[in-house]
């Protein structure tokens, strides 16, 4: 058992020394701390989703977009799924360089249920290197239309489970703001984005609540919630959603009408499909 009261007593030392969130001698900073912290509280969202899907099929995939150093798939797979004896978790990274060293690191504690992948969201829907279906899809502060291929992703994958945490999005603030003038004759709702920092706010959450309509619109019941300890980002919006298979065809007609009200209709292919 850790005698830092924090580690959960099933977790690893050697993985969490091998990702630097402790000491060689086994200390713990303030930063790696509040990393650890993060993890954990991710960690209790997703643990429950993946043991649904393990005790309903008896096997499960998980893919992490944006991996990075795939803090979270280590830690996912060391406290869930590395006794479990079934079960693959994915991490899928642009930089090469992460890539390697996660590989290298599963390899040297005998994670052989885990795969690093050098591709983007985009790359990954039709990439053979994954299976057909994948059960649960993360995907954390994904920036810009990063989010968006992993929704298109998790579609095409037909995931039971996506759990998001959206990063930044200027595609629609752009739109918006290419069309001000335009739009000023067509709603007064166009004074919530009139100046240049509430284009950028009032953009970035309409992009997740357009993002929520698709979801609903394609099967999935929501959960938005706050992201709490994640104090060092100001995007600290989760979105977790469960596949009933039961589209809203309300989510949709609200979702168009959206579009049109506020002459973002170019927007459509992204968000309407």
């Amino acid at each position: 058992m850790s005698l830092i009261p924090e580690i959960k007593p099933q977790q690893s030392l050697e993985l969490l020394k091998e990702l630097h969130i402790l000491t060689r001698d086994g200390k713990i900073n303030q930063d790696t701390r509040r990393k650890l912290k993060q993890v954990y509280h991710l960690y209790q969202f997703i643990e429950p989703l993946m043991a649904d899907v393990l005790e309903k099929k008896g096997s499960m995939t998980l893919a992490d977009h944006g991996a990075g150093k795939s803090y979270l798939g280590f830690i996912l797979y060391d406290l869930f799924l590395k006794d479990k004896g079934a079960g693959h978790v994915y991490g899928v990274e642009t930089r090469q360089e992460l890539v390697d060293k996660s590989r290298e690191l599963a390899d040297r504690l005998g994670f052989d249920r885990m795969g690093f992948l050098n591709l983007t969201v985009e790359q990954s829907i039709t990439s053979t290197e994954l299976p057909e279906q994948v059960d649960v899809i993360t995907a954390l502060h994904a920036c810009n239309t990063a989010t968006d291929d992993a929704i298109r992703f998790a579609l095409a994958k037909n995931a039971q489970y996506i759990v998001l945490v959206p990063c930044c999005q200027a595609e629609v603030a752009s739109v918006l703001r290419q069309k001000k003038n335009e739009t000023f004759g067509k709603t007064p709702l166009s004074e919530l984005w009139r100046h240049p920092i509430h284009t950028r706010e009032f953009g970035s959450q309409l992009t997740n609540v357009l993002r929520c309509l698709q979801l609903e619109a394609r099967g999935y019941q929501l959960t938005v919630t706050e992201l709490v300890g994640w104090e060092h980002s100001m995007k600290n919006e989760l979105i977790i959603a469960k596949k009933t298979g039961k589209g809203k065809n309300s989510a949709r007609e609200r979702q168009l009408a959206i579009l049109d009200e506020l002459n973002l209709m170019d927007l459509r292919e992204r968000f309407a499909y």
